[in-house]
């Protein structure tokens, strides 16, 4: 039986198979050495499996589905983990050497924590990107922040497995946005601990990014808040603010719908801003 290591660090990809390796060097180069390392592939054709063939070491799990999105991917890694913390790396982006090492002892100092997250650094073709003060990570009781924008993004994040068993796993529902959905389901039940320090890199601006799959994301960000509204053990504070960023992002979407004339559009998504009108 194998060991139960302290981090299981989860890779999903699709045909990333350059950016991959990037990533998976930076986990290898870790200073921490206490973890599992897997690769969830969802089924990429670009001979991605020979990649990780042809480094033949224990560390690396790997596991194929077929096609089913980014979600069904970050699930098969959740359900393969073996560690008491799970972090994930997205196939464009990597670790600094010392992101396990640094985030252990944070754990260990915040034992209350069960949500941590790092500061990271954004990268397009070469260049460092400046964040705008709306970026800024939040930490401690963090609902309202991740309601309004995806703050916490997903390869800086470290969760205590067990959280996954309190929330539920990512929605497969969602062809995009699917961790937006998954951060209102836990910040509303879990306060949020920023480590300090820039330990995660993140890669933007090329075309395999989800952003550029599907446009007007905020469409999925409806979707995840009218599911979060209608959870019953919601509180009515951490309802209201749910109902008001729905408003917000249905108006946005009403004012693309109307410029780009799809009134049939428009009208719908008035209904749901009517439909919350008294929470």
């Amino acid at each position: 039986m194998k060991k139960k290591p302290f981090f299981s660090v989860i890779i999903p990809t699709y045909n990333r198979r350059e950016f991959l390796k990037i990533a998976i060097e930076s986990v290898l180069a870790q200073s921490f050495h206490d973890y599992q390392l897997i690769i969830a592939d969802d089924g990429s054709t670009d001979k991605t499996s020979q990649l990780i063939k042809n480094y033949c070491l224990p560390e690396i799990e790997y596991f194929y589905q077929k096609n089913q999105g980014p979600a069904a991917a970050r699930n098969l890694g959740i359900k393969k983990a073996r560690g008491k913390y799970i972090c994930f790396l997205d196939s464009d982006d990597r670790f600094r050497r010392n992101k396990l090492e640094v985030v252990f002892e944070y754990i260990k100092k915040n034992p209350e924590y069960k949500i941590f997250h790092t500061e990271e650094i954004w990268y397009r073709m070469g260049k460092i990107l400046p964040q705008k003060k709306r970026h800024k990570k939040p930490s401690g009781s963090i609902f309202k922040e991740a309601a309004c924008l995806c703050l916490v993004s997903i390869s800086t994040a470290v969760i205590k497995k067990e959280v996954f068993q309190s929330v539920g796993f990512f929605d497969q529902s969602f062809p995009a946005c699917e961790d937006y959905d998954f951060w209102l389901r836990a910040t509303s039940k879990y306060k949020v601990f920023l480590v300090p320090e820039y330990l995660t890199i993140k890669e933007g601006g090329h075309p395999s990014q989800q952003s550029k799959k599907y446009p007007a994301m905020d469409r999925f960000r409806v979707k995840a808040l009218e599911k979060i509204i209608k959870d019953k053990n919601l509180d009515n504070q951490t309802r209201q603010i749910a109902c008001n960023q729905l408003k917000n992002k249905c108006s946005i979407l009403i004012q693309g719908a109307k410029k780009r004339k799809q009134n049939e559009l428009a009208r719908e998504y008035q209904k749901t801003i009517d439909k919350y009108a008294n929470y």
